[in-house]
C-alpha cells in the first residue's frame, strides 16, 4: 500500500494517508487495524460507501468526486454504521475529531501526494 499526504491549496492537511487502490486493500481498509492516530487516514479509491462493521473505533468521514472536491463530510461515524455519498468517487477515512480543526467544507479539493521512498 502506498503512502502519501493529503494537500489543500498546497498545505499537508493529513501528513501519513494510505492509499487503498487494489480490490484486496479497499475490501480490508482499516479493518484489523491499530485506531487511527490524528494526522492518518485511509484513502479507499473507488468507493462513495462505506461501513464501520467489524470496526473498534468511530471514523471521521471525506467524500470525494473525482478531480478530489469534498462532495461531502460525516463526522464521528460510530462502528456497526454505514455512510455513503453517491456521487462520491474515494473516501478519505480519518481518525474521529479530526475534521473539527481542519477547516474543511464541500467544494474544497483535497491532493493525495506519494511520499518518495
Amino acid at each position: 500500500m502506498k503512502i502519501g499526504g493529503i494537500f489543500r491549496n498546497d498545505v499537508c492537511v493529513v501528513p501519513h494517508v494510505w492509499s487503498a487502490v487494489s480490490a484486496w486493500e479497499r475490501t480490508r481498509g482499516l479493518l484489523g487495524r491499530p485506531t487511527l492516530q490524528q494526522g492518518q487516514g485511509m484513502l479507499i479509491g473507488q468507493c462513495r460507501l462505506v461501513h464501520t462493521i467489524g470496526m473498534r473505533y468511530p471514523l471521521d468521514l471525506v467524500f470525494l468526486d473525482s478531480r478530489g472536491r469534498i462532495k461531502k463530510l460525516q463526522r464521528n461515524v460510530l462502528p456497526g454504521r454505514m455512510a455513503g455519498c453517491l456521487s462520491a468517487h474515494q473516501t478519505l477515512e480519518l481518525a474521529t475529531g479530526s475534521l473539527a480543526g481542519m477547516a474543511l467544507q464541500t467544494g474544497d479539493t483535497l491532493i493525495w501526494r506519494e511520499v518518495a521512498a
